[in-house]
C-alpha cells in the first residue's frame, strides 16, 4: 500500500452553536488541510498520483470555502461547519474528482490551529 499526502491552507469564518461560549460567536481560522491518498499500484511513472494533479484538484475545492463565512454556504446548510464536517466535505469532493485508477482518499485532517485538528477517515 502506498500513501501520498498533500497540505494546503485556507482562511474562513464560522459560528458553532451549542459547542462552547467562544465558538458561539463568529470567529475565523487559518485552516491547514492535510489530505492522504492511498493505493496498491504505482502508475507507469512510478508514482501513486502526481502531486501537481492532487494539488490542482484540491485547489478547486478549497476555492469554494476560502475567505467565506462557512455557515452561509450550501454544503453546510442545516449543519454546523465544524472542522470534522469540513474534513468530511473535502474528502468527499476530492474523491469525486480523483481519476487515477485504484487511488482513493483515505483521510483528511482539518487543522484549525497549530495544535488542534479533526480528521475524517474514509471507511
Amino acid at each position: 500500500m502506498y500513501e501520498v499526502k498533500v497540505v494546503t491552507r485556507f482562511a474562513a469564518a464560522h459560528r458553532l452553536t451549542m459547542v462552547g461560549a467562544k465558538c458561539e460567536n463568529m470567529h475565523g481560522h487559518n485552516w491547514k488541510i492535510e489530505v492522504a491518498l492511498t493505493g496498491e499500484e504505482l502508475d507507469a511513472g512510478g508514482v501513486l498520483m502526481d502531486f501537481g494533479e492532487v494539488k490542482g484538484r484540491l485547489r478547486e475545492i478549497i476555492a469554494r470555502v476560502d475567505h467565506q463565512f462557512l455557515n452561509e454556504l450550501e454544503m453546510f446548510e442545516g449543519r454546523q461547519p465544524s472542522s470534522e464536517r469540513i474534513a468530511a466535505y473535502i474528502a468527499g469532493e476530492l474523491q469525486k474528482v480523483i481519476t487515477a485508477p485504484g487511488v482513493r482518499v483515505s483521510r483528511v485532517s482539518a487543522w484549525e490551529s497549530e495544535d488542534s485538528c479533526a480528521t475524517y477517515i474514509v471507511a
